[in-house]
């Protein structure tokens, strides 16, 4: 794989918390920017996330998590597990974990015929609202639960809308996990806005029968990269690429 070495002079860089992906990006993700991860269940999207968040965190930086379908003690366990720890920067409040999950749970209002998804309704670019002045990442995972309802025209306005409402906000870089099934009804318009996309996936090797886990890196402004698919393992330390 071609290595952006070249570029990471002309663009700032943030580390991504997995060292090999790093050198494969020429020193990390574009830093200051907004990054798109997407893969369907099971493939590693929040590990990736706790990652990104990890390593800034280690690096003094000031981070938000908005969490949309977990609570902030099964992230805090999930990467305790993972050797990736958040619960003393948790602790101490340079990580903060908006429990979007935990909103939209309490909206939700019941009728004789089950649960109605009145009150779950929220406009993009509202987002913001949890990411106060001075963050220096936030990461929305998953971004795709507020897009079910919108029509493909208001999720490209709105998405558009929560990049550039973002990017002004100095020095703040965004991480956007998105599943599968979100990319496919809005037909991937987010790759178009995001200034770099990770598309994660498991699939069966034809040569073993055995299910693998791959990265693709089909776009990364200003870092030059290949079309091949990384190999990558999920282990007791977390991600390892192969």
């Amino acid at each position: 794989m071609l290595q952006g070495k070249g570029c990471s002079r002309e663009m700032d860089r943030i580390s991504s918390g997995i060292n090999e992906l790093d050198e494969r990006l020429g020193g990390g993700y574009p830093a200051g920017r907004v990054l798109l991860v997407t893969g369907g269940t099971g493939t590693g999207k929040s590990i990736f996330g706790l990652h990104f968040l990890h390593r800034a965190c280690r690096d003094g930086k000031k981070c938000v998590l908005i969490a949309t379908e977990e609570l902030p003690e099964d992230i805090i366990q999930q990467s305790e597990m993972l050797g990736i720890g958040l619960s003393r920067y948790y602790e101490h409040g340079q990580l903060v974990i908006e429990k979007a999950f935990q909103n939209r749970s309490e909206k939700v209002q019941t009728s004789k015929f089950g649960f109605t998804p009145e009150g779950l309704e929220i406009e993009l670019p509202t987002l913001v609202d949890y990411v106060p002045d001075g963050t220096d990442v936030v990461v929305i995972d998953n971004i795709g639960v507020f897009t079910l309802r919108l029509s493909i025209q208001d999720f490209r306005d709105q998405f558009d809308a929560l990049n550039f409402v973002l990017s002004t906000k100095e020095g703040c870089t965004a991480m956007f996990i998105m599943d599968d099934t979100a990319c496919k009804m809005t037909q991937n318009l987010a790759e178009y806005s995001a200034s770099a996309s990770l598309r994660l996936m498991v699939t069966e090797n034809p040569y073993t029968g055995n299910m693998e886990r791959f990265l693709k890196i089909p776009k990364m402004r200003r870092t030059f990269i290949g079309l091949d698919m990384i190999r990558f393992e999920i282990t007791l330390q977390g991600v390892k690429l192969l």
